[in-house]
C-alpha cells in the first residue's frame, strides 16, 4: 500500500457520505434491504441459486421468462433471425443469377437481330478494334 492510498480512501468515504446522507428515507431502506439480502445470498450460495426473478424483471432482457431460465439458442427470436438472414441471402443470389441470365438474353438477341454475319464476331482483328473502341 502506498502513502497515497489512505488519502485516497479517506476522500471516497467523504464523497459516499456525503451522498447518502442526501438520500431519501424509502431509499436508504431499500438499500439497506438489499444489501441484508445481499449478505444473505453470500452466506448460503444454495439459497442464491434457487432464487428467482419476479415481478417486473422477470423475463426483461435477462433470459428468464415465466420463472424458468432459457438458453440463448433455444429463443426464437434468434432462430427467425438467422432465418431471415439466409432467406435474404438466397433471395439476393437469385435475383443476381436472374439479372446475369438477362444480360446475356438481351447480347444474344443483339447479336442475332444485328446486319453483321456470326463470322465478323469471331474475326480476331475485329474483337481487337472492339477493344480500341471501347478503350477511348
Amino acid at each position: 500500500m502506498t502513502t497515497e492510498d489512505p488519502e485516497f480512501v479517506r476522500k471516497i468515504t467523504t464523497y459516499l457520505d456525503r451522498g447518502a446522507a442526501e438520500l431519501k428515507a424509502g431509499t436508504a431502506y431499500r438499500l439497506q434491504l438489499a444489501r441484508q439480502e445481499a449478505l444473505a445470498r453470500l452466506a448460503d450460495p444454495q439459497r442464491a441459486s434457487a432464487m428467482r426473478l419476479a415481478g417486473a424483471h422477470a423475463g426483461a432482457g435477462s433470459g428468464v421468462l415465466g420463472g424458468q431460465h432459457r438458453s440463448f439458442w433455444a429463443s426464437g427470436r434468434l432462430w427467425l433471425g438467422v432465418g431471415l438472414f439466409v432467406a435474404a441471402g438466397f433471395g439476393y443470389q437469385q435475383w443476381q443469377g436472374y439479372q446475369q441470365l438477362n444480360d446475356i438474353e438481351e447480347t444474344d438477341a443483339a447479336i442475332l437481330s444485328s446486319d453483321l454475319p456470326i463470322d465478323a464476331y469471331l474475326d480476331r482483328g475485329f474483337q481487337n478494334w472492339l477493344k480500341r473502341t471501347s478503350d477511348e
